[in-house]
């Protein structure tokens, strides 16, 4: 399983929500790309990116923020917030982001999804945010009448990389990870599953490793990485342990 901490961008600051709530916000980091030095040298393999601000104006904010991260470290970065284009995806993975996420496009603009799928094969994956059954948009401040297994399907066969399933309602909780959620929605789908929102501990890693079923391919790390709930070196040992069978 590969984890991703992650980098949540509010007014050019590392932040993060609870539930999504843009009103209750921690900051944890004034200079983001500080921040993502750090993850790397913890040993991290990947980060996650959200321009938070972007995701809530459909276009990106912080731009600059982004562009300092990408500078800061040599792993890839995956980036959602505000992409809602064929010109955004290009000219963030030409800027050199390793894979965008598209999630308010892929409920309102399917076909961008598979046309970015497509040109930049195992560069895009979409984020499904889920709020009490139904799928989120605009940066979890709008609702839609799509379910998740239903979106998930639309992109079957359109080459996407990976699908970002967030339980809202646990987002920066702490309260735990929805094993049960996104096992059941990875197993529905053969597009790789990474798991997002209220992961607490590294119990909630081996949950997601141990799970039978189709394995979860990877799983966020946000609050729990920051406060210290999660040491680094604890978390990626879990999530390197090879699976037992079924």
């Amino acid at each position: 399983m590969i984890l991703y901490p992650a980098i949540d961008l509010k007014d050019g600051r590392c932040v993060r929500l609870l539930q999504g709530d843009l009103a209750r916000v921690t900051v944890f980091n004034e200079d983001p790309a500080d921040q993502a030095r750090r993850f790397s040298a913890q040993g991290f393999s990947w980060l996650h990116v959200v321009d938070l601000d972007g995701a809530v104006e459909g276009r990106s904010v912080n731009a600059a923020a982004v562009s300092a991260i990408l500078n800061a470290v040599s792993i890839p970065v995956q980036l959602g917030g505000g992409i809602r284009s064929e010109a955004d995806v290009a000219r963030w993975i030409e800027a050199g982001v390793s894979r965008v996420v598209l999630g308010t496009a892929a409920v309102r603009d399917p076909a961008l999804v598979r046309k970015a799928a497509a040109d930049y094969p195992e560069q895009v994956a979409v984020a499904i945010d889920v709020r009490d059954g139904r799928v989120a948009v605009d940066g979890w401040t709008g609702a839609s009448d799509a379910r998740p297994a239903d979106l998930a399907r639309r992109f079957e066969d359109a080459g996407v990389a990976a699908l970002i399933v967030t339980d809202i309602s646990r987002d920066g909780a702490m309260t735990g990870v929805n094993v049960e959620g996104v096992g059941e929605l990875a197993d529905q789908i053969a597009i790789p599953v990474i798991a997002s929102g209220g992961v607490a501990g590294v119990g909630d890693i081996e949950a997601l490793c141990a799970r039978p079923g189709r394995p979860i391919a990877g799983a966020i790390l946000g609050r729990a990485l920051y406060t210290g709930a999660i040491a680094p070196e604890a978390a990626l040992a879990a999530a390197r342990r090879p699976r037992r069978a079924a």
